[in-house]
């Protein structure tokens, strides 16, 4: 990798071109075939791109999943993922920005790496935020040891909206101040490894039933209400200083005269609300440009990107017409606005880009998840008294998990079958359920029949549930009717282990619902 300059030297000694081609991060995919890994190396070679954002695969990249493409499993992908940063690196005339999204851990978007859990789990957490702080710090790590700068991280939406179908678990919950202080801290514990954060999905994406992959949502609010809540987390934590903001695709009319378009291209939302009202100075970051609530309406190829770069972004991700775009840029773009943005990010690679060549050991999370798992398992109806009680009496247990496997319907109707035999003449029951998914789409991959099986249980016997997932889930249960209800939030060995201690009377649960549930 060619050795890193000054600011002020960057400024003078590259030409125009390779500055615009430094505002550009397009997508890298782990999993790519050679063809396409030479033909972004050429890309970085030839249009002196800023840096890279990664991906699992192109299968799973964000607006695919609709395509229901099969993701390839690479066991080996970490060291996949390593190679390649150091041979991007290697066809880069300025060093590379590298960043990825690792809102939970390098698992986000990398099998066999450490995962730390969600972020409304870590919202349970309101009392021990030096937990969160840990997080950061620990996933900070293991980004470094990938050659990694920058974690496109922590959301810091406020989730208002218990149908959102892309934000929702990503959230440290409903509460804009507890958001703010679970933000604080991983951003705190991140900036302690100098690794770089990004503060997103601005000016907020939590109250929305539209997921912005695939369309535009709006957010149909007085000015008044966005900066008593959606803005309120952002202002916070520019006061305290961040590396950056990631913007949003979302329809914000109350915050610009031209609603129709997206907050992601839009001045009067990045410079004038962001940057002029809200004082924000750092790079701005725009939300991946392939999404279709932008990318589907600029068929004209570079249009898209000069766009996003005119209202305020400075760095362009997930960018695919970077040729295009360089060339609308240079057209319309003046020297000034050009050489702002490239001072803002070359003082952030100036900033991030100090430790290469290091050999960092990948993180050992489970220690740290017991200490969380400790202290957000929470008691959501019933009591402790109630527990014990059922403790005492005999009490047949039943799991219900898919998560992660590969049951046909019809095994699952079979099952269940199966368990109405099995607690026929029951009159206590253990319930152990584990939500088939994270996300709300399907009712959480709960089939009907699931549903109404757990409901029946619930108004026939005495039920005891512990619940391993998202707890947005539990709005399809009568959970005032069991005799209590427990979240655990994940399905880790060991926030099971520690739900086991709860159920025996060995903790406490002291752990707070982050969400309201309805």
């Amino acid at each position: 990798m060619n050795k890193f300059i000054p600011t002020i030297e960057a400024i003078e000694k590259l030409s125009l071109t390779e500055k615009v081609g430094q505002l550009f991060m397009p997508a890298a995919f782990i999993n790519d075939t050679e063809e396409d890994i030479q033909q972004l190396e050429k890309v970085i070679s030839e249009h002196h791109v800023g840096g890279l954002c990664f991906f699992h695969s192109r299968a799973s990249a964000a607006t695919n999943f609709e395509g229901k493409k099969k993701i390839v499993i690479n066991e080996n992908s970490f060291n996949t993922l390593k190679n390649l940063i150091k041979r991007y690196q290697k066809a880069a005339t300025y060093p590379l920005l590298i960043s990825i999204d690792a809102e939970w851990g390098l698992a986000m978007r990398i099998e066999n790496t450490p995962q730390y859990p969600y972020a409304i789990t870590l919202g349970a957490n309101s009392e021990n935020k030096d937990l969160v702080f840990e997080v950061g710090k620990q996933i900070a790590k293991d980004c470094k040891a990938a050659g990694i700068h920058w974690n496109l991280s922590p959301v810091v939406d406020v989730n208002v909206n218990p149908n959102n179908p892309v934000i929702g678990y990503r959230s440290f919950g409903d509460d804009k101040d507890n958001v703010v202080a679970m933000a604080t801290a991983f951003v705190k514990g991140t900036q302690i490894e100098n690794l770089l954060t990004s503060i997103k999905h601005f000016p907020g994406h939590g109250d929305t039933a539209t997921d912005s992959h695939l369309g535009l949502p709006v957010i149909d609010k007085s000015k008044t209400d966005l900066m008593e809540n959606e803005l309120y987390p952002f202002q916070k934590l520019i006061d305290q200083g961040v590396d950056s903001v990631m913007v949003g695709h979302l329809s914000v009319p109350a915050l610009t005269t031209t609603p129709e378009l997206p907050s992601s291209i839009n001045k009067d939302i990045i410079t004038g609300v962001l940057r002029n009202e809200m004082g924000f100075d750092g790079v701005v970051i725009s939300d991946a440009l392939n999404m279709h609530a932008v990318s589907k309406n600029y068929p004209t190829k570079g249009e898209l990107e000069w766009l996003a770069f005119d209202a305020g972004n400075d760095v362009l991700c997930f960018a695919e017409h970077i040729e295009e775009g360089i060339q609308f840029i240079l057209k319309n773009a003046s020297k000034e606005q050009i050489n702002k943005s490239i001072e803002r990010i070359w003082q952030l690679k100036e900033k991030a880009i100090t430790e290469e060549g290091l050999e960092i050991e990948l993180t050992a999370p489970s220690t740290l998840n017991r200490k969380i798992a400790e202290k957000s398992i929470t008691l959501h109806h019933g009591s402790a008294t109630e527990i014990a009680h059922f403790r005492g009496t005999i009490f047949c247990t039943l799991t219900i998990k898919r998560f992660g496997t590969d049951q046909t319907k019809k095994d699952i109707l079979e099952n269940i079958v199966a368990m109405k035999k099995e607690v026929k003449n029951e009159t206590e029951i253990l319930l152990l359920l584990t939500p088939p998914q994270i996300k709300p789409t399907n009712k959480f991959g709960f089939f009907d029949e699931e549903i109404d099986f757990i409901n029946e249980l619930i108004a026939t016997k005495n039920v005891v549930m512990y619940h391993f997932g998202n707890p947005y889930a539990l709005k399809f249960f009568n959970t005032e009717r069991t005799t209590a209800t427990v979240i655990a939030y994940q399905n880790f060995k060991e926030f099971q282990d520690v739900a086991t201690e709860h159920f025996l009377g060995n903790l406490e649960a002291v752990g707070k619902l982050p969400v309201t549930l309805k």
